[in-house]
C-alpha cells in the first residue's frame, strides 16, 4: 500500500525541524548515504568509460580462441 502526499518544500522543512535529534541524525545519515552511493556510481561509470577498448584484431583473436576452446571441449 502506498500513500502519496504533496508537501511544499517549506512545509517539509518545518516538519524536519520538529524531528527529535535522534531521528534528525538518522535522516541525515540516509541522505548522506544516498549521496555517497551516487558518487561511487558516477566514479565507477567514469572509470569504465575511460578504460581500454579492444581493437578489431583483438576481438577477432578472442573469437578464434573461443571457437578453438569450444571445439576442443566437444572432441
Amino acid at each position: 500500500m502506498q500513500v502519496q502526499i504533496d508537501i511544499e518544500f517549506d512545509q517539509l522543512v518545518k516538519i524536519i525541524k520538529t524531528l527529535p535529534v535522534s531521528q534528525l541524525n538518522k535522516l541525515k545519515a540516509e541522505i548522506e548515504q544516498k549521496t555517497r552511493i551516487e558518487e561511487v556510481n558516477a566514479d565507477f561509470e567514469a572509470l569504465l568509460l575511460a578504460g581500454p577498448v579492444a581493437t578489431k584484431k583483438q576481438l577477432d583473436t578472442i573469437d578464434s580462441n573461443r571457437q578453438a576452446i569450444n571445439q576442443w571441449r566437444t572432441t
